[in-house]
């Protein structure tokens, strides 16, 4: 890079790393930095991490970012991982660890009860979703109830995004993608919060203004850039959002029909719509601006999985995994997995669901375990697309990205278990790209429609669509065959 550059800063707070990436006003990303970290897991069923890891690691990456002197950031876009609970005093300062999104299951009891006081058909017609692991607002009523002491303590509620922007600009504010995360906080018939019910579910909290994803939050105090030299006074901060939606807007995959599939540690979807769709097994939101919506899932383990396998097998990289399952035969050799390794968010929404391997043999490999680790995602995201078919939206265009999409097996092996054909962009980098493309938005009015354009398409090879059918029957038959024993083994795991 030759002079000073005028870039956007785009930073996204995910379950295993913090990502942050500089981007020039046309797109090109000039550089990026990550930050590995690890949640805590106190008890059986309960995933926590400190927010001060999350706004330590945007400064440490804003500093690396912007250490050569040599680019201008002009805005600032934030993301992060959710819906997340992060409970603080009126300062902003936590109280607690933060609770994170539908892979923490500890509020069981309180979704049953909120369900039961406010009603099962009430909730679905206010939040356009039930109450499940996934929801914000029953965990905020467990630590009410469970942690007394500390929710004392408690005035606010944020979410990474949220608090980043928070801590640059000091502005209480969160998007409405994230707040319709939060039922029954949230009325997304009204797209508002639900006053009587945040009494109920969240008492004595102040609930924050609402803004769109691509809104302006505030701009960057005077006090922060004197701790962050590379962020300028004044410069905006965008409100941000949870970081599949950052993700859909950093592969364009924001209109009416189109499906944003994120590869990563969990797999996400989230299908964009021109209005509120009620779902019992997915979860409606508001979109990214005013006026659409989205109907989005997510499975509690994928990449997970295969992160799993590679430690146990000693592996350092997942080059020689990748390879081997690709030697495996389309089937795994006969093998089919459950990925219910963290129970399972949509669209059965059981916390108590277990991963099962069924087939095994002791003529099968490391490589057909892998593979059978990657088919098990594939069936979920099969198992999810038709329940939004059967919900009525209509996909016209999938577009793939995050981090297993950078290899072709997974998008292959998904694309000849559901018959669809997936645009892969030139970049798949993620929702930091996507934070600094909304923040080149809010700040400049750029026009971002050019800036990811789809590298190649990932098409469906019509030899493997026999089996992977035949598969995928077996995989939707073993939930329900090993249900009453996969929940009784969860019981003994929390003994």
């Amino acid at each position: 890079m030759t002079g000073t550059a005028t870039v956007a800063l785009g930073v996204d707070v995910g379950t295993a790393s913090t990502k942050g990436v500089l981007v020039a006003l046309d797109g090109t990303i000039l550089r990026s930095a990550v930050r590995e970290h690890t949640v805590q897991r106190p008890a059986p069923g309960q995933v926590e991490m400190d927010a001060e890891i999350w706004w330590a690691e945007f400064v440490s990456i804003v500093q690396e970012l912007t250490a050569p002197g040599d680019a201008t950031v002009t805005a600032v876009g934030v993301s992060g991982m959710g819906p997340c609970v992060l409970l603080t005093d009126e300062g902003g300062a936590p109280v607690r660890p933060a609770i994170l999104y539908g892979v923490d299951t500890r509020a069981e009891e309180q979704i049953h009860r909120l369900t039961n006081v406010l009603g099962r058909e009430e909730i679905l017609a206010h939040c356009g979703a039930l109450l499940t692991s996934q929801s914000a607002g029953p965990k905020i009523t467990w630590v009410a109830e469970n942690e007394p002491e500390v929710y004392a303590r408690a005035r606010r509620v944020f979410m990474p995004a949220s608090y980043l922007a928070f801590r640059l600009t000091g502005e209480y504010v969160m998007d409405h993608i994230s707040a319709s995360q939060s039922p029954p906080l949230y009325s997304l018939r009204r797209q508002d919060w639900h006053a009587d019910w945040s009494m109920r579910a969240a008492p004595g909290l102040e609930l924050p203004r609402l803004r769109w994803p691509g809104d302006a939050a505030g701009t960057v105090s005077s006090e922060i850039s004197g701790q962050v030299p590379g962020l300028p006074t004044g410069i905006p901060v965008i409100s941000g959002t949870i970081d599949a939606w950052t993700e859909a807007v950093s592969v364009g995959a924001t209109s009416p029909g189109d499906l944003m599939l994120m590869y990563g540690t969990t797999t996400f979807l989230v299908a964009t719509t021109d209005e509120p769709i009620a779902s019992r097994t997915l979860w409606p939101t508001s979109g990214l601006t005013e006026g659409t919506f989205s109907l989005a899932g997510g499975m509690a383990a994928s990449g997970a999985i295969t992160g799993w396998l590679r430690e146990l097998t000693g592996e350092e990289e997942f080059t020689d995994l990748v390879a081997e399952a690709g030697q495996s035969q389309p089937g795994a050799n006969g093998l089919v997995m459950l990925p219910y390794f963290a129970g399972e968010r949509s669209p059965i929404a059981d916390p108590s669901a277990r991963g099962v391997v069924a087939g095994l043999t002791l003529s099968h490999t490391r490589g057909d375990l892998y593979r059978a680790a990657l088919e098990a995602a594939a069936y979920g995201v099969r198992h999810h697309l038709e329940t939004l078919e059967a919900a009525g939206l209509p996909i016209r265009r999938v577009v793939a990205v995050g981090g297993g999409a950078q290899h072709d097996l997974w998008p292959q092996i998904i694309s000849d278990v559901t018959g669809l054909t997936q645009q892969i962009p030139r970049s798949t980098v993620g929702a930091s790209y996507g934070g600094a493309r909304l923040a080149a938005e809010l700040a400049h009015g750029t026009d971002t429609s050019e800036w990811n354009p789809s590298d190649h398409r990932c098409v469906p090879d019509p030899a493997h669509r026999e089996r992977y059918d035949e598969l995928y029957r077996l995989y939707r038959d073993l939930y329900p065959a090993t249900r009453d024993i996969t929940h009784a083994l969860a019981r003994l795991q929390q003994r």
